[in-house]
């Protein structure tokens, strides 16, 4: 059996940027055209009642920016788009990094003021890493920006690959008055409101030169010229080279006044590919064999990307998220964690619409669906209705940012044993337990993270912590070639181990030369900066 239509109609994608570039705006908009929610929630507007559908967290809502993933479903022109909404904030950068593993493309979102900023920059790399095909979306054009071919030059620089403009901005600012379709060949005119739909904004063909000219005057003219010389300069759209992450289409517009965002959603459907086959090490008498796993297989299989605990404060429950690779799935289905061989029971599975929850009739490869659990699974487990086979590639950073959790009621010991359990499992903080005991560690990537986690800690978990700085700088996990030659590295350096969320062993280190010298004196041990899913450790050395 092959599942070959359905996953066809699937797409799932990723919205990157900066912060403030406009990328929740942008999603709420996307929603809006798709017909997922009648009415678009401002992020900035912190003190009112609606929200941002995609930023659900209490914190969230307080600060109004996203520091938590959300996944929204949504059907358009009869496919079934799956958008992650990642944290644009750089403390949160491994949850977007992880959520990047589970999609097939990204919509890049540029403030066209600021052009290509820092951490725009790092999500750039991870999407070149796995040659991820990106789409460009140049916002906030009705501002006073910077000119389009200095922003097209900038991206082909930082991206490393040629642009190609599918829409051109006519003016900027004040003097803002649309944008040009190449695909369509005619001129969408701007009108401000955030509340107008793709419909009511008119729309010119090309061939009506004299009337443009006339109504734009130099604006026009200008627009013209800029566009001949992109255009030139740029290679015609090849979606060959686009879905091998070598170029990229480019679309303008204004998020917040909903102008450019319907050429976006077209291109998504036209453009952006289906779920790809990804590859599984298949265990066969305990060997890694390499296998490519098609979408339209007919064996359910996925990944878990993310693990969101107390989505519901009602139910104290947690949800893991999982991206289907293969096959089919139904209610009531069998299924089975590859890392501990154990049947997995979800008492609920869901699509969602970030905090709203659907339960799940089917869904197929490239679906986004969530499994509520009590526990049991971790990040990157892979699950299955029954083949053996394991997916890799969900990356752990070594964190650089260390402070000791310190408990202000003592008597609440189990609450954060438990609290600190399950956010780590989750990803929101890296956790470290010292072989030689003491208090527990938090290990983080950046500084917010730390306060998110004390504030999640005592809304969700009734636990006040106080967060105390010490010595270490950073962490590398350790593996050795041989058992004794890391019982000897672990007995010469006891008050250095610990074990993370998932029990892998790490070296806490004081300063920058620790490793160095460590490496000097056990040439046997592996130091890794990265780590991956169930204890699998890569990366370079150091």
């Amino acid at each position: 059996m092959t599942y070959a239509n359905e996953t066809r109609r699937r797409r799932t994608f990723a919205i990157i940027s900066h912060p403030d570039a406009g990328k929740t705006t942008l999603t709420e908009k996307l929603l809006l055209f798709s017909g997922a929610i009648q009415i678009a929630g401002s992020v900035k507007a912190r003190k009112a009642s609606r929200h941002a559908t995609s930023d659900w967290m209490e914190i969230e809502k307080q600060r109004g920016i996203s520091v938590a993933s959300s996944v929204m479903q949504m059907l358009y022109r009869d496919h079934v788009i799956n958008l992650l909404d990642t944290p644009g904030h750089k403390d949160f950068s491994e949850d977007t990094y992880r959520v990047l593993t589970a999609v097939d493309s990204a919509l890049m979102v540029i403030d066209a003021a600021n052009g290509v900023e820092a951490q725009t920059r790092r999500l750039i790399e991870v999407c070149r890493q796995r040659d991820t095909p990106i789409i460009t979306f140049v916002n906030k054009m009705d501002r006073e920006v910077r000119d389009p071919l200095d922003i097209l030059d900038e991206v082909e620089r930082e991206l490393g690959m040629p642009c190609v403009p599918m829409t051109w901005p006519v003016g900027q600012g004040k003097s803002f008055g649309g944008i040009v379709n190449l695909r369509t060949k005619a001129m969408t005119v701007f009108d401000s409101g955030s509340e107008r739909l793709p419909q009511d904004f008119e729309t010119i063909p090309l061939t009506e030169q004299a009337q443009l000219a006339e109504r734009f005057g130099l604006e026009w003219q200008t627009a013209m010229d800029s566009m001949e010389l992109a255009t030139g300069a740029s290679p015609a759209f090849d979606e060959a080279a686009f879905l091998a992450g070598k170029q990229t289409p480019v679309f303008f517009g204004s998020g917040v006044n909903n102008f450019g965002v319907m050429e976006v959603l077209d291109a998504l459907v036209d453009l952006a590919p289906a779920p790809r086959p990804r590859t599984s090490n298949l265990l066969v008498n305990k060997q890694p064999v390499v296998k490519e796993i098609q979408p339209e297989d007919s064996a359910f299989s996925g990944v878990v990307f993310k693990v969101q605990a107390n989505m519901d404060a009602n139910h104290r429950d947690r949800i893991a998220f999982v991206r289907m690779a293969s096959g089919k799935y139904t209610p009531g289905m069998k299924l089975k964690v590859q890392r501990t061989a154990k049947e997995l029971r979800p008492t609920s599975v869901v699509t969602f619409l970030s905090q709203r929850r659907e339960a799940v009739d089917e869904a197929y490869a490239g679906d986004i669906i969530g499994f509520t659990t009590h526990g049991g699974v971790q990040l990157g487990d892979t699950i299955t209705d029954g083949a053996n086979l394991q997916f890799t590639g969900l990356p752990f950073f070594a964190p650089e940012l260390f402070m000791t959790v310190i408990l202000k009621n003592p008597l609440r010991t189990k609450q954060l044993q438990t609290g600190l359990d399950q956010l780590g499992e989750e990803g929101a903080i890296q956790v470290f337990k010292p072989e030689i005991g003491g208090p527990m560690l938090l290990g983080a990537v950046g500084q917010l993270q730390f306060e998110v986690v004390q504030h999640r800690l005592k809304a969700e978990y009734d636990c006040d912590v106080r967060l105390e700085g010490c010595q270490y700088t950073g962490a590398r996990w350790i593996t050795a070639d041989t058992p004794a030659e890391l019982r000897e590295f672990t007995n010469a350096y006891p008050q250095r181990m610990s074990l993370d969320a998932a029990g892998t062993l790490a070296y806490l280190c004081t300063s920058p030369y620790d490793v160095r010298l460590a490496q000097e004196r056990f040439p046997k041990i592996h130091f890794h900066p990265l780590r991956e899913h169930a204890g699998l450790a890569l990366g370079s050395a150091g």
